[in-house]
């Protein structure tokens, strides 16, 4: 199985959260695990905000988590952006419906801990 982490996973992993209960089991064994530039895009914004911080620059902290915890990064494509588009509309948050259209172009499941994401449906298993 593929799976895309939810910025807040990848985040609960590094700090070995126990909020990943049984879920920490899913990320081990996938296939691949994706971290979509959406993630660091919304960890840079949080922690130039004062809203987080993650101990260096988010540069730093993603190279070494990419390393540590064996992700491939997911960069944002054309055909992720337009995917946007023809989601429901469950809710309004751009970086999650980002990250939803590229679960579904990328055929891997998002793993959130979110429970309005739910509605998208079997692209989304929930965490925590």
């Amino acid at each position: 199985m593929r799976v895309l982490l939810d910025t807040h996973v990848v985040v609960w992993l590094t700090h070995r959260s126990e909020r990943l209960g049984a879920a920490r089991d899913l990320v081990a064994d996938a296939d691949r695990r994706l971290v979509s530039a959406v993630s660091i895009w919304e960890l840079a914004i949080k922690q130039r905000l004062g809203k987080l911080s993650l101990g260096s620059d988010v540069r730093t902290w993603t190279r070494r988590v990419t390393r540590e915890l064996a992700l491939d990064h997911l960069p944002v494509s054309t055909e992720h952006a337009a995917g946007v588009e023809h989601l429901p509309d469950v809710h309004r948050d751009p970086f999650d419906r980002l990250l939803i259209a590229q679960a579904v172009a990328e055929g891997a499941v998002l793993l959130t801990a979110d429970r309005r994401l739910v509605g998208y449906g079997d692209a989304v298993r929930l965490v925590g």
